[in-house]
């Protein structure tokens, strides 16, 4: 009977018209037997009400005084109506400075400031919509780690909204995160970590051969002190990090431990001594002005890439003698566990996952064959 009405339905002894509004789908109930003649004035209603929201004229409570509705709630008496994008973004990342990193921050308030505000600052809460969105996504030129990133503050925003009963639908809820490649490691070989050496000299090789002997993070080298270590125990206290030259905790409370002391680091530490031993608490300096790295930068543009270069081996991060200490390990055949506790992952499975294709057979000697690998 309601066939050739669009947006008009016959609900019992009522009528129900639908509608979007502000990016909101809208279903209101006439209190109207569905006779032809009624039919027929809920679709006229509702031709009227698509004209206003076009002309920017409509007005919820006239339309639908009595509305108990969830939409009536929020556009019957325009609450909190007026609160924008930019609003909300700025009120968010200020509850976050006590909440997060430094780092963590910094990248928020760039995510804020350089992509989210620029595109849909302007906006009211309720007037974004996942189409809105998803267009927005499609033309962003950036790899899907950085826009699943960019995505954090906004979806923080709508699920804030939704939960103080600010706007009647998240339109966030319908986005996903996009797919990730994880990168595959790219350790070096025996010979390639030979040649690397050999190119390099004084603090900078201590470091780089430190790395390659320890497996821990950039931000755990730049932030280890001559404090944490134990030559008596034969272990490598990891207590902390170093980002954006300020420290914080490790990156997981398994990132807190103890690394075996091989002996390749020993070197490493004892021909380190005599820069810094006595000069500063932490160990690493930049040879070019003799204080400690803030980061990492320096070492890959000044030191490390063109090092590689020389040495004739592919361009590389730093980073990859972490992958390198790691891939070592489990093809001479140690324990995963260990291996996994060594490198402050949070459970084997993530060891697994990243090195699987290296792993040999298991043992628990930890240590003595990964010695002789890389020897």
């Amino acid at each position: 009977m309601d066939r050739g009405y669009r947006g008009v339905t016959a609900r019992g002894s009522t009528i129900q018209i639908s509608f979007t509004f502000k990016g909101v789908q809208c279903r209101e109930s006439l209190k109207l037997k569905p006779t032809k003649a009624n039919l027929l004035y809920a679709a006229r209603k509702r031709e009227a009400i698509i004209f206003e929201i076009a002309s920017n004229k409509f007005k919820f409570s006239e339309h639908f005084p009595n509305s108990r509705s969830k939409a009536a709630k929020y556009f019957g008496t325009e609450h909190n109506s007026q609160t924008t994008i930019e609003m909300a973004l700025k009120a968010w990342v200020k509850t976050m400075q006590k909440k997060v990193q430094k780092s963590t921050l910094k990248d928020y308030n760039s995510i804020i400031y350089h992509h989210l505000i620029p595109y849909f600052g302007h906006c009211k809460l309720y007037e974004l919509t996942t189409q809105m969105v998803e267009d927005w996504i499609s033309d962003l030129q950036l790899s899907n780690k950085r826009i699943n990133n960019i995505l954090v503050p906004l979806k923080a925003i709508y699920k804030k909204a939704i939960n103080q009963k600010v706007i009647p639908e998240n339109p966030m809820k319908h986005i996903r995160n996009l797919p990730v490649q994880t990168r595959e490691p790219q350790p070096f070989t025996p010979n390639e970590i030979n040649r690397i050496l050999n190119e390099l000299e004084g603090q900078v090789k201590n470091y780089i051969q430190f790395a390659i002997w320890t497996g821990l993070r950039t931000s755990e080298l730049l932030a280890l002190k001559w404090e944490d270590i134990d030559y008596e125990q034969g272990v490598i206290h990891v207590k902390r990090a170093k980002v954006l030259g300020q420290e914080k905790s490790t990156k997981t409370k398994t990132g807190n431990r103890k690394v075996k002391l091989l002996s390749g680091a020993c070197d490493a530490l004892l021909n380190q001594e005599r820069f810094t031993r006595n000069i500063c608490d932490y160990i690493f300096h930049d040879p070019r002005h003799g204080r400690p790295w803030k980061n990492d930068e320096a070492i890959r543009k000044v030191f490390w890439y063109p090092a590689l270069e020389r040495a004739g081996i592919e361009k590389r991060n730093v980073y990859q003698t972490r992958h390198t200490y790691a891939s070592l390990a489990l093809s001479a055949g140690e324990n995963l566990m260990w291996v996994s506790k060594q490198m402050g992952h949070d459970k084997p499975s993530t060891t697994l996952k990243s090195y699987a294709r290296w792993i040999s057979s298991m043992d628990s000697n930890a240590g003595s064959k990964l010695t002789k690998k890389i020897s």
